[in-house]
């Protein structure tokens, strides 16, 4: 499968587009091959075109001064970074961290190129209907960082990844923003009470239903 059709299949908008717009965007189409653990973009770097992701994944996160990261979410194969459609509409910066978590294969609208489709109203009712999602994913996570407990939306976390998962403290700390230390204190707590087991990067799942009532807030 050649580059232009795994895009239009990854983003059926672009055959929605008028066909001068589509030849406009596959004939700019910047292609990038960047391999695992990739610094992407990162904060107050110039924004220099918009990401179509169509193999791979990319995280993207806030970070701290003192080294620490919250999440705010991946950009999967067929999703769009709402950082850098922000970036780019508001002609400012980037203001958060983007690295690739995989192989990652990409292309690179550029910035003259993204503003002349953003004319064409499909390609700007796309933009802005992914924008809307991402901001609910946001203020959802906001909403959870605000109002829940760590331990809550550890066990939520848990939760999510199987019945063993093969994983390090300091993996589950970066992806609620936390410390190892404080996340490693947790994790001992929920193994005395049971709800897991805890081994060298394995964490085993021994009470889901303990998990589920803690990360609802009963205990």
């Amino acid at each position: 499968m050649n580059d232009a059709t795994l895009l239009r299949n990854r983003y059926p908008v672009i055959d929605a587009l008028a066909p001068a717009a589509r030849e406009r965007l596959l004939a700019a189409a910047r292609w990038m091959d960047i391999p695992a653990g990739a610094l992407l973009f990162d904060d107050h770097q110039s924004c220099e075109g918009f990401p179509f992701v169509v193999e791979g994944s990319v995280k993207v996160a806030k970070c701290a001064p003192n080294g620490r990261e919250l999440p705010l979410y991946r950009v999967s194969p067929g999703e769009t970074c709402i950082i850098s459609s922000s970036c780019l509409l508001g002609h400012e910066d980037y203001n958060a961290r983007g690295v690739t978590e995989s192989a990652t294969r990409l292309m690179l609208l550029p910035k003259a190129v993204f503003d002349e489709l953003l004319a064409d109203r499909a390609f700007r009712d796309f933009v802005f209907h992914l924008f809307a999602e991402r901001i609910a994913d946001l203020m959802q996570l906001i909403e959870e960082v605000a109002f829940r407990r760590l331990d809550q939306r550890l066990a939520a976390l848990l939760l999510g990844k199987g019945r063993v998962l093969h994983v390090t403290h300091q993996h589950l700390a970066d992806e609620l923003g936390s410390v190892r230390e404080i996340v490693s204190r947790l994790l001992k707590g929920f193994a005395e009470q049971g709800l897991v087991k805890l081994s060298r990067e394995q964490i085993e799942i021994l009470d889901p239903a303990g998990l589920r009532a803690l990360a609802g807030g009963a205990h």
